[in-house]
């Protein structure tokens, strides 16, 4: 019996059903471009974290466990075909927290039609 050959990986593309570009909808310093969030963001970013959290269909929590948004980032960018890296996206939650924070939850919104 032989084993069968793997002739490719599979992508990222094959995970999440809304694709567009591979890019955020947003830029990370767009916090303009949705003041709800800005605003929430600014008062009080735990509450922005645990919202983001569930709108994203994770447990609220996860926004308290150390690497939960690297890790909520990571899933998110897979699912919905972002270009990127697991380094980028903890080098993006731990150096730029507070505006990737709002970024993901501008893009969870964009993506529910919220906006």
């Amino acid at each position: 019996m032989s084993n069968p050959v793997i002739t490719h990986q599979p992508g990222a593309g094959s995970y999440g059903t809304n694709v567009q570009t591979g890019e955020w909808s947003t830029g990370l310093c767009s916090c303009c471009s949705d003041i709800l969030v800005c605003a929430m963001g600014f008062i009080c970013p735990l509450a922005l974290s645990c919202y983001t959290a569930n709108k994203y269909g994770e447990n609220a929590c996860l926004a308290c466990v150390p690497g939960g948004m690297t890790a909520m980032r990571t899933h998110m960018r897979l699912t919905y075909g972002i270009q990127g890296t697991i380094c980028n996206d903890a080098l993006m939650t731990c150096c730029c927290g507070f505006f990737e924070m709002c970024r993901m939850a501008r893009e969870i919104r964009i993506r529910n039609g919220d906006v």
